[in-house]
């Protein structure tokens, strides 16, 4: 169960509805998001009533939930959220296209890259400064010089930029530069990590662990939200099964679960769901053709070249006819690209 404070409640009126569910044996956690503070009621609530909140000063909406999930779910908020990072929306009609290399390697491959996917039609810049790879003998990013980069390339092309943050202790870093936090697929359960990325109030950018279920996702979520940040926009980008003709198993059908529980956004990675250029497209028309918020789309001027994940980027030219390809597809479910 939530309760929603009304705006401009006392101090004296908040602490008295804390009081009363403290007094029926039951924890409470606070959170604010824009000036709403939220009180959600933790212990055994199966025998309790809304009655017992309802009429007292400072209360404006008793929600009770039935998902597990709270601050997520369509119980607690039942239109979808539209996430704005720098001043790009992703979850309204129009569809958000993020596109860039997967490393930051040098400020030429960069602004290259950037120039190019905003002609094409994409609306925020990705690039990695910092990157989890699975032999420690690969090339691991830039760091803070990669962030220097990516502020660069914003200041010249005024695309927002993502990236991904690593540890909880990276973040005030991270955000210092980044429009948006990217938590990736290896760290969905880094809680301490959620926890970071949730004060830091910043856009965040989910991505679904490669063996994690949509409830694991939304618990991961919610860990975001508990902290008032209510920016986050969830990734389906494919999970680990036994088919080895593909680097991972895009399930298509998280996007309109996801919807259907959550009113967050949701986007698709084609890129890591495939691991080959050659699907890429095709699966970006299918996230676009089910629903999908947006699409990340790994972008490099010499993918034969690239120092991470180049197999799976695209050529500034395919990622043109990419875009032109899913422009035919948006309007048969009623998006704009």
């Amino acid at each position: 169960m939530i309760i929603k404070i009304k705006p401009g409640a006392s101090q004296g009126d908040i602490d008295y509805v804390i009081g009363r569910a403290h007094s029926l044996g039951l924890d409470t956690h606070i959170s604010q998001d824009d000036g709403q503070t939220l009180i959600s009621l933790l212990g055994d609530i199966q025998t309790l009533t809304p009655t017992v909140f309802r009429g007292l000063r400072g209360v404006a909406q008793i929600l009770p939930l039935r998902s597990p999930f709270r601050l997520v779910s369509r119980d607690f908020q039942a239109e979808r959220s539209v996430v704005v990072v720098g001043g790009v929306p992703i979850g309204g009609e129009q569809i958000a296209v993020i596109a860039g290399p997967c490393a930051v390697e040098s400020q030429q491959q960069l602004l290259t890259t950037a120039r190019t996917v905003k002609e094409a039609g994409a609306r925020i810049l990705r690039g990695g400064a910092f990157k989890p790879r699975t032999s420690p003998y690969s090339f691991r990013g830039m760091g803070e010089e990669g962030l220097k980069l990516l502020a660069a390339a914003r200041e010249e092309t005024g695309l927002p930029i993502v990236t991904e943050v690593m540890a909880p202790e990276h973040v005030p870093l991270v955000s210092r530069y980044a429009d948006m936090l990217q938590i990736g697929a290896r760290n969905m359960q880094n809680f301490e990590l959620l926890d970071a990325a949730g004060k830091s109030q910043k856009p965040v950018l989910l991505k679904r662990g490669m063996m994690a279920t949509l409830e694991e996702l939304l618990f991961s979520a919610e860990y975001i939200l508990s902290h008032g940040n209510h920016h986050v926009v969830l990734c389906e980008r494919g999970i680990r099964t036994f088919e080895p003709y593909s680097r991972n198993t895009l399930d298509i059908t998280a996007v309109p679960i996801l919807q259907g529980l959550t009113h967050l956004p949701v986007i698709v990675d084609p890129s890591h769901a495939t691991g080959k250029a050659d699907l890429v497209a095709a699966v970006s028309r299918a996230a676009v053709a089910v629903g999908a918020d947006g699409l990340i789309i790994e972008v490099h001027p010499e993918p034969e070249r690239a120092l991470s994940d180049g197999p799976q980027s695209l050529t500034p030219q395919r990622f043109a006819a990419l875009m032109v390809e899913a422009r035919r597809v948006a309007p048969a479910v009623g998006r704009t690209i």
